[in-house]
């Protein structure tokens, strides 16, 4: 695994536990509000702000080590991005951290369904997040021409269905996300467990631009009406 920092301590990170939060390194998505730039590019040597260590060097090894001080102190870890389904070493590192008594709850974009359903069917993580960014057949200006979007409904039933606590969450910015958008996305996730409508971040994201010229955090009637068409189709479902 590719890390790029650790947050020590986080109560919000895994809802109702105390966690520790894996940053990897690198992503296949290109969303222009990103709020971890520093994590776009494998091969940066930049760390998130504000996470320890910065080294570049640290590595899978320091972080088990670390977690070995921390056993009386943390419930889990929660290893998100970045991507980290992009990386082959994904279930071994979760069945080490496993290992060591920790919860895991694993954050995804939800682009590689079949390394999420090894994850579901090995029994390796107890909780699942993925970010839906639109409807799914909106999804190439994040993903490229050749990604195949039916992915994202895939990982969407697969998490639905898995026997593990699961949230999904949009980061709601327009024009990227509209009514219709929400419309299908609820049609695509109905029966979970908790949907989370988030407020972008506008400083320090991916495209320094994109706020100025193009895009812009959805507004609170638009919260509202979005809030208002998911409700029905998820047990929970709140801005944050």
């Amino acid at each position: 695994m590719n890390i790029g920092g650790i947050q020590k301590c986080s109560l919000i990170d895994y809802p109702g536990k105390i966690s520790l939060v894996v940053f990897v390194r690198g992503c296949n998505f290109f969303c222009p509000y990103c709020h971890n730039p520093e994590l776009f590019r494998p091969e940066s040597g930049k760390s998130i702000s504000g996470t320890a260590p910065s080294e570049r060097s640290f590595g899978d090894k320091d972080l088990f080590d670390f977690l070995e001080t921390r056993k009386k102190l943390l419930d889990g870890v929660v290893i998100t991005g970045g991507e980290p389904t992009l990386y082959h070493d994904l279930p071994y590192f979760i069945h080490r951290i496993r290992e060591m008594g920790f919860l895991v709850k694993l954050d995804t974009n939800g682009s590689r369904p079949d390394v999420l359903q090894e994850i579901v069917d090995d029994g390796l993580t107890d909780f699942i997040a993925m970010d839906v960014k639109t409807a799914f057949s909106r999804y190439k200006p994040f993903a490229g021409p050749t990604f195949d979007a039916s992915a994202i409904f895939h990982s969407a039933s697969i998490i639905i269905n898995a026997p593990v606590r699961h949230e999904f969450r949009t980061t709601c910015v327009h024009p990227l996300v509209t009514d219709t958008d929400i419309q299908c996305i609820a049609r695509m996730v109905s029966g979970a467990d908790s949907y989370v409508l988030q407020r972008p971040g506008t400083k320090s994201v991916l495209d320094p631009d994109y706020f100025t010229h193009t895009g812009r955090p959805a507004s609170s009637a638009e919260l509202n009406r979005f809030l208002h068409i998911l409700s029905p189709h998820v047990r929970r479902c709140h801005v944050r």
